[in-house]
């Protein structure tokens, strides 16, 4: 059996399907997959069929069903709505099949996908609009609602409607209306637009300050999701995970996260595409409906973030569902605690863990781990995909670092966005050295390429001139069997400056002393939170799936009197 590194030489040699070469893009030395599709409109049209693509409720639709509706929408974007290459076409709503649709017809005529965080309140949505300068929105009612709440909405804005509750507001054109102009049409729009334009925007959490969009290639975007394949070309040859069977039946993806995500966006929406893989779209995330689904509709696939997938393993744990179908179960979006890695094994069948670290700025990739590597290395991320650089770096002096040194992690590689738009000082400040990209979480490496992340630079809570780092006490809560999620701040205290306080995400009641004396073999007793707030609910996350650290933090103070 050969190594991963033998791998991936293998797979990515020249005149291999995957060959790697080094090129030069948009002014940055980079590596490329020599025979990637130009432009996600390539990767469109190359997997037209006749196979199921999106299943939503009662509603099934075929890869030539997308791609016919994609080209009347695209058609009609281009007629009608007066959209160019570049232009902003922003979709808000929730994961219906129009989302997808509406994806697919923006980006393969040039124009630029603003995917919008359908959680946002009317403000949040004006300033979306208003900073990505979208020409067209397409909505669902519950946005359609918000918007008309909007103080200033862009009076110039073009709107589709969808999932109407009743006849289209003024201004709004109907969904099924628009479509219906251009009744059988299957071929896009002529375009004009290469692998280094604009494809996507996605929005950061702003937990600091407005939320910024991350603007990315085709390229960027394509070369993230090729990265993933060629991951899992390696995995087979390393004997992690067996060879697929040529006569398999058709793999099928739960989308149980929301499309604006990055995760959603690409792990599990447009990696679907070059494997013909099946979407089953869920309206909001249920555990019990998700393990339904997955023994209905044969389940392969499925991606969430640890309080996602830990409803999920206690569902599986109760209940007679069969859920055998399952091979893949993913992460994202934070880490998981080693207990939860060891349950998917346990409970699960055939499922094997996965996780990685990436970010909306890398389109989703940076480092990976599944199966066998996870179970052995439960507290990485992974390992580095081939198309992109690591390196750790002191904060202080900028001294690039070591094996097993921790410095701020910074990442660069053909998967980078490409800006943060209308935000130069955002750019600057964010990259270095031409091209590296400062992730602001700090980890380190090991001897064999396991990457850890261990905290945030900023993330810190400085008690007496104590600074305590607020991943190492989260990764120690994590440890606690009833403990799925864990977010932990400073709180102020007029001696100390301030003192560690928790918000947790449990599954049975945990006392304040029972913690302190579940950590007292774990932490230095200064890093024990004083204060403890515990959840019987998902702890709330911003849009990247980040928890929202920021909000119940003030929500504890303000419980406190402090």
């Amino acid at each position: 059996m050969v190594t991963r590194k033998e791998a991936l030489a293998q797979l990515t040699a020249p005149g291999q399907p995957f060959e790697i070469a080094p090129a030069m893009v948009l002014g940055h030395d980079v590596r490329v997959f020599v025979n990637a599709p130009p432009t996600l409109r390539d990767i469109y049209a190359a997997t037209r069929s006749d196979r199921e693509f999106l299943v939503y409720e009662d509603e099934r639709l075929t890869y030539e069903d997308v791609w016919k509706a994609s080209c009347a929408l695209a058609a009609a974007l281009v007629e009608d709505y007066g959209v160019k290459k570049g232009d902003r076409v922003a979709i808000s709503m929730r994961n219906y099949p129009e989302w997808i649709i509406a994806f697919q017809a923006a980006t393969a005529i040039g124009a630029m996908a603003v995917a919008m965080n359908s959680l946002w309140q009317p403000h949040e949505m004006e300033y979306g609009l208003k900073n990505s300068g979208a020409t067209v929105l397409v909505a669902d009612q519950e946005r359609l609602d918000r918007l008309a709440a909007c103080h200033d909405a862009p009076a110039d804005l073009k709107v589709i409607g969808t999932r109407l509750s009743g006849p289209a507001p003024a201004g709004v054109d109907a969904w099924d209306s628009v479509l219906a102009r251009r009744p059988g049409l299957d071929v896009m729009p002529a375009a004009d637009f290469g692998p280094d334009d604009n494809a996507i925007m996605l929005y950061t959490s702003g937990s600091t300050g407005a939320p910024k969009g991350s603007v990315s290639s085709h390229r960027a975007v394509i070369h993230a999701l090729l990265s993933w394949e060629v991951d899992a070309g390696a995995a087979v040859m390393t004997g992690l995970v067996p060879a697929p069977e040529p006569d398999a039946p058709q793999t099928v993806a739960l989308l149980g996260i929301p499309l604006f995500h990055v995760t959603g966006m690409h792990a599990v929406y447009l990696a679907c595409y070059r494997y013909q893989r099946r979407i089953v779209s869920m309206y909001k995330w249920d555990a019990e409906k998700a393990a339904e689904l997955i023994e209905r509709e044969r389940i392969t696939h499925f991606a969430g973030p640890p309080a996602v997938t830990g409803d999920l393993v206690e569902v599986a744990r109760r209940s007679n569902r069969d859920m055998s179908s399952l091979s893949v179960m993913g992460g994202g979006g934070a880490a998981r605690a080693p207990e939860q890695v060891k349950a998917i094994d346990a409970v699960f069948q055939n499922a094997r863990p996965g996780t990685g670290w990436g970010m909306t700025e890398t389109n989703a990739i940076g480092v990976g781990i599944g199966a066998g590597d996870y179970l052995s290395h439960p507290l990485s991320s992974g390992r580095c995909s081939a198309v992109m650089d690591l390196r750790f770096v002191d904060p202080a002096s900028g001294k690039v670092l070591g094996v097993g040194e921790r410095g701020e992690l910074q990442i660069r590689g053909v998967a980078m966005m490409r800006e943060y738009w209308k935000r130069p000082e955002a750019n600057a400040e964010s990259f270095v050295d031409g091209d590296w990209f400062k992730t602001g979480d700090v980890a380190y490496i090991d001897e064999d390429g396991f990457v850890y992340i261990v905290d945030r630079i900023k993330d810190l809570v400085i008690r007496g001139g104590e600074n305590i780092g607020c991943g190492a006490v989260e990764a120690a809560l994590l440890e606690h069997p009833n403990i799925l999620e864990a977010c932990v701040y400073g709180v102020p205290d007029q001696r100390l400056g301030e003192e560690v306080g928790a918000t947790v995400y449990a599954t049975a009641p945990v006392s304040h002393e029972a913690m302190c004396e579940f950590l007292a073999g774990r932490l230095a007793k200064f890093e024990i939170p004083r204060y403890l707030h515990v959840e019987s609910e998902p702890l709330p996350r911003i849009a990247t799936g980040k928890i929202a650290k920021r909000q119940l933090r003030a929500e504890h103070t303000e419980r406190l009197g402090l």
